[in-house]
This record gives structure tokens, sequence and C-alpha cells, in this order.
């Protein structure tokens, strides 16, 4: 019985030092979603803030999304990580990163989906923060993206809430400094310089000159 338990203790132990070493810290390069699935229909349940850490639990398999803290889904082409001495963009990461591979979730929690949203992706975000780094990160301003609009004052949070649009599903994630294809309607708002439109269920403002998100209504 002793060996048995002996046996068994060391088995917790390699398994714990496992899950350990497939651990891995890294940094958001902008304000970050944390969403509960992986996928952008899925509900947000939180932000890391830009400059943050945060642990990887893992990433699924030929996909941007992983998994933090044992919860939470971000889009991996905003963190980066330190891989021997080296920064790189989490999305970009050799195999020594030893990421562990995780299997999809169970698909029953419809909950978790942005009110219940069940449509196809319609496209793909343009860029974000890590489309204007050149060999790496080492460019990316910690603390947000360039061309952060003010904060909307309450007139415009009012209208964007009393006139909320169906929103529109794209790959990625909705970052500040990324932008919208052509498809994408935004809409106007009375004496205000920017748009709005509602992208994977967060509202947003858009320069219509250049069709980047500039401030994101949370």
């Amino acid at each position: 019985m002793k060996l048995k338990l002996l046996v068994s203790a060391t088995a917790i132990g390699v398994l714990a030092l496992s899950a350990q070493s497939f651990a891995a810290s890294a940094t958001a390069t902008t304000d970050l979603n944390v969403r509960a699935g992986p996928g952008p229909q899925y509900e947000v349940v939180g932000v890391i803030g830009a400059g943050k850490s945060t642990e990887v639990t893992g990433c699924l398999e030929a996909s941007k999304w992983c998994q933090v803290d044992g919860k939470g889904w971000v889009y991996s082409d905003y963190l980066s990580a330190d891989v021997g001495g080296t920064q790189v963009v989490l999305t970009d990461r050799p195999a020594e990163a030893k990421i562990a591979i995780l299997p999809p979730p169970d698909g029953g929690a419809e909950g978790a989906l942005v009110g219940g949203a069940t449509g196809a992706v319609a496209g793909a975000l343009i860029g974000g923060p890590i489309g204007a780094a050149v060999g790496g990160v080492a460019g990316l301003a910690i603390g947000g993206a360039t061309g952060n609009a003010a904060e909307p004052p309450a007139t415009v949070r009012t209208y964007i809430s009393e006139n909320r649009i169906d929103p529109v599903y794209l790959d990625g994630e909705v970052v500040v400094g990324a932008g919208l294809p052509d498809t994408v309607e935004i809409r106007e708002i009375p004496d205000y310089e920017y748009r709005y439109v509602y992208v994977n269920g967060q509202p947003v403002l858009v320069d219509p000159g250049t069709r980047k998100i500039v401030y994101i209504v949370r």
C-alpha cells in the first residue's frame, strides 16, 4: 500500500511539473480583451491592461486563441513573451517556447456567447498595434496604440447605448488601432467627429477617414 501511494504521489508530482513547464508568462501589448471562449463571438469577461503580465496556460492547435490564467481566452497577436532572452509575439512563438496545445473547449455553453450569437465570422480586423512592429515587438509602445481617442462625452455614450445596432463579427480582436474592412458599415453620431459600430459584441468609435478603431466603449 505504501509503495502504491508513493508511486501515485510521484506521478502527481510529475504531472504538476509538466504543467508548470508548459506555462509561460506573457505581456499584453495593448489593452486586451479576455473572453469566455476561444473566438470573437464569446463574451468579454475581463481585460488585461497594456503592459500587464498574465500566465498562458496553452493555445489551441493552429489557432491564435490562447487560454490565460487557466480560464479566459485571448488573441495571441497582442501578447509578447520572452523566449530564450528574446521578446517574440506569442503567435510567432518558436517550438522551444513549449506552450501547451489545448483541446477545443466544449461547445455546449451557448450562454457564454455574446447574446447567444451563433452567426459566422464575416471577415477579419485589419492589423492592430502588432502590425506596426518591425522585427518583433520591440517597437511597440506599452500603454496603448497611437491614435487613441479621448474619453467620449456622456452624450456620445448615451447615443451609442440607445441606438444599439446588430454587431458584426470579425476574426481577430477588438483593439485600438485595428482597421475595419470596407464591408462594415459605420454609423454617424450627431455633432461628433467619430462614427460607431458594434464589433465582436463591443461598441467602438471609428475614424471615418482611416476606418481604424480609436476607442473601445467598455
